[in-house]
């Protein structure tokens, strides 16, 4: 048997869904693994047993561990069973965790592919989120703020769009206001009660490496206060002090990823929810005897 550690190595993702179930997984296991690459072979919504036989043929010309998430009993036995000939490892990401429910709770599963991406009111109301998010995107119809969940305000680079589509996707109506030098932000903010407002800040250093970045992504001359080391040095002095004044929770995004900082977002949230007397969203309707 060979123990030298390995690098490089296929990974074979099969859904009979979307797969982002599976590659949620995959990508929370290969994190805990430092310098390992995977070169990822992404197979969804597999339905037929013609399917799997090409996946098959594949994993044979290049073999490798597999992930999978399969509820048809026999496109799961082919696949463990060609994996199980080539010595490959196949892991059922969600079989543990259902099985351990069913137990729990004493009910049966139903195998339903893609049972938990039907349309039902979850689904509309993440679409509805993230048509929020795009139309109140980077100070867009500010007007309109006081129907968000969440109003996040930053400097440029601050991950302000990425961190709303992701609170979006979650089901979250998120709004994201810049931070500018000079240019007031929309009074709205003052006087808003049902948004929680959470203000963004990032480390100078950091700060000036993303802003480089996407200059030189546009080819633009660097000749710009944009990454002025005085400048944004006045933009992440004067944005805290902003925060500060309006009492907002502050996130640090400097060493966070955007499901980091969301995390944490839904979290100020939930308290900013109990606090306001909201019940999922919405404003409680006390009632009395």
């Amino acid at each position: 048997m060979n123990n030298t550690p390995l690098k490089k190595f296929n990974l074979h993702l099969v859904s009979d869904s979307t797969g982002e179930t599976v590659g949620s997984v995959a990508r929370a296991a290969l994190a805990q693994f430092d310098e390992v690459d995977a070169e990822e072979f992404s197979w969804t919504l597999v339905r037929t047993k013609t399917q799997m036989e090409r996946i098959l043929e594949s994993i044979n010309e290049h073999p490798g561990a597999v992930l999978y998430t399969l509820v048809d009993n026999t496109l799961r036995d082919m696949l463990k069973m060609e994996c199980a000939r080539r010595g490959l490892p196949c892991i059922a990401v969600l079989s543990t965790v259902v099985s351990e429910l069913s137990a729990f709770l004493g009910v049966e599963t139903h195998a339903s592919p893609g049972k938990q991406h039907e349309l039902n009111e979850d689904y509309f109301t993440r679409v509805d989120a993230i048509n929020y998010a795009l139309a109140h995107d980077d100070g867009q119809a500010h007007w309109e703020l006081e129907e968000a969940d969440i109003v996040l305000v930053g400097a440029s680079r601050t991950s302000k769009s990425p961190t709303c589509i992701y609170l979006a996707y979650k089901g979250y109506k998120t709004a994201n206001i810049p931070f500018v030098l000079g240019c007031p932000l929309p009074p709205s903010l003052d006087t808003m009660k049902k948004p929680l407002i959470v203000g963004l800040t990032i480390s100078i250093e950091r700060l000036e490496q993303i802003r480089k970045t996407r200059l030189q992504s546009l080819n633009h001359d660097r000749d710009t206060n944009y990454v002025d080391m005085e400048h944004m040095q006045a933009e992440i002095s004067e944005s805290r002090k902003l925060y500060s004044k309006h009492r907002w929770p502050v996130i640090d995004v400097t060493k966070r990823s955007v499901e980091e900082t969301a995390a944490t977002i839904v979290q100020y949230l939930k308290k900013h929810q109990e606090k306001m007397g909201m019940v999922n969203g919405k404003q409680a309707v006390a009632t009395h005897d």
